[in-house]
């Protein structure tokens, strides 16, 4: 049964004034965040559930969404949700271009509008979503926006301001698995199926809030997840990256971690001007050659002018030839600036994490012989 028994209309306002009236589904609430697009044919549960996403307003251009519903939040032995990629809804708001009021899949629980409800989300159909991309992506990727229902006004709001991590990151140290190889996990906002990809690779996980000083811990392996906002303001995962990065032990930096370890190795980040916002973005491999099509949602992206002479690209994006990531010379250090867990997207480079485990190994039978 749908929440909405009459259809009702609703606004989306753009921070430049544009306004384009829509249907209304979901929570009849308004909200403001930032206004960005996803190019996916499926896995909006992924993306709507992902700590990235937080503050955003998510506008989908594959014009059918909500098809296969959505399935009941089932955890795993592991205290990890099978489907969802954290323990809540994310975004703030849902633009899509035609709701699929019907929707029918086997692990269907509930519809996407009632899922939007009981969460207090709002959603907004019967619009060119495609147009609202185009015209976002000339903006840098994003823009200000705010779903108002009928009569209503709130503020805008930039998310960009504020520290999100500190919304989404767990509060407290959690193991996970009881695997061979030891690794800490910072979590900026991670994804679980950063999780299931370590936990799956025979690995026990220490999962450790943002803002945690991570210096003393001792681990195999050191990840740094993907989370929300400008890498600018996490200056104090910086200083600690800093300290460890005297060690010898293999770090992985995904997204954020892929910025926050090529400022700590003396770059830089700044914002794009096309922002990568899609699951077909294209990279290249200065290590192997190959290409690789991946998933990806950032503004920021990594400036690697005045990186230290040991560092070197490890890949680059093919649409405009930035940065997607960064390897040290000696050490084993690397980073991507995509998503190698995917979920959704594709997961071409889900081998990242088996080249990640590698060094670990490599690391503990060298100690061993010591």
């Amino acid at each position: 049964m749908e929440n909405n028994k009459k259809i009702k209309k609703a606004i989306l306002v753009l921070k430049d004034g544009t306004r384009y009236e829509a249907y209304h589904f979901g929570a009849p609430v308004s909200s403001s965040g930032e206004v960005v697009f996803n190019t996916s044919m499926t896995g909006y549960i992924e993306s709507i559930t992902d700590p990235s996403y937080k503050g955003q307003i998510l506008t989908y251009t594959y014009p059918i969404i909500g098809n296969y519903g959505v399935p009941s939040s089932i955890y795993s032995e592991k205290s990890i949700s099978e489907f969802y990629e954290s323990d809540r809804i994310q975004v703030s708001g849902l633009i899509i271009s035609y709701y699929s009021n019907r929707p029918y899949h086997w692990n269907m629980n509930q519809t996407l509008s009632n899922w939007l409800y009981e969460n207090g989300i709002p959603g907004l159909y019967g619009v060119d979503t495609r147009f609202i991309a185009k015209k976002l992506r000339k903006n840098g990727g994003s823009m200000l926006g705010k779903i108002l229902m009928e009569n209503e006004d709130i503020p805008f709001y930039d998310p960009n301001q504020d520290n999100l991590s500190e919304k989404v990151s767990i509060q407290k140290k959690t193991i996970y698995g009881n695997g061979k190889y030891k690794i800490l996990l910072v979590d900026f906002g991670l994804k679980n199926n950063i999780l299931r990809c370590l936990l799956r690779r025979d690995c026990s996980v220490i999962r450790i809030p943002w803002n945690y000083d991570f210096t003393k811990e001792e681990y195999d392996g050191l990840i740094l997840s993907n989370g929300p906002g400008n890498p600018k303001i996490y200056k104090k995962s910086i200083d600690c990256l800093r300290i460890v990065m005297k060690k010898e032990l293999p770090i992985f930096g995904i997204c954020l971690g892929n910025q926050l370890l090529g400022i700590a190795a003396g770059g830089n980040t700044y914002k794009l001007k096309y922002a990568h916002r899609s699951h077909n973005q294209p990279v290249f491999s200065l290590k192997t050659g190959k290409s690789f099509i991946t998933s990806q949602n950032h503004g920021y992206v990594l400036d690697v002018r005045n990186i230290h002479k040991e560092w070197k690209i490890f890949f680059k994006n093919l649409n405009d030839d930035t940065c997607e990531g960064i390897i040290h010379n000696n050490k084993p250090f690397f980073s991507v600036q995509f998503h190698p867990e995917a979920s959704s997207g594709p997961r071409d480079t889900e081998f990242l994490f088996d080249f990640f485990i590698d060094s670990v190994k490599k690391i503990k039978n060298l100690s061993k012989l010591v």
